[in-house]
């Protein structure tokens, strides 16, 4: 399978392994790949295949609505206009 316009590739069915062909990379992008390849003592395609691997690990789940409502501040008492100039009277002394 082809990707229209570049990014990702699969090219494979030949063989017992999958195998990836990235193209239209922007320069930049290239040149990091390559020096963090050398900084970690790998190829440009191992370092890819380490950059992949850990890719899953590395994103957390999102929070569910129980979670966000669990990390809320409950204050003591509603919120009040008064309670709201009070506030802001104190803030001016």
């Amino acid at each position: 399978m082809w990707a229209g316009f570049g990014a990702v590739s699969e090219v494979t069915r030949r063989s017992p392994m999958a195998s990836l062909r990235l193209t239209n990379i922007r320069p930049a992008l290239h040149e990091r790949l390559r020096a963090r390849a050398a900084a970690h003592g790998r190829s440009p395609s191992a370092e890819a295949l380490a950059i992949l691997e850990e890719a899953p690990e590395d994103r957390a789940e999102l929070p569910t609505m129980a979670d966000i409502d669990a990390l809320r501040v409950r204050g003591r008492a509603p919120l009040t206009q008064a309670l709201i100039d009070a506030a802001r009277r104190g803030g001016r002394r």
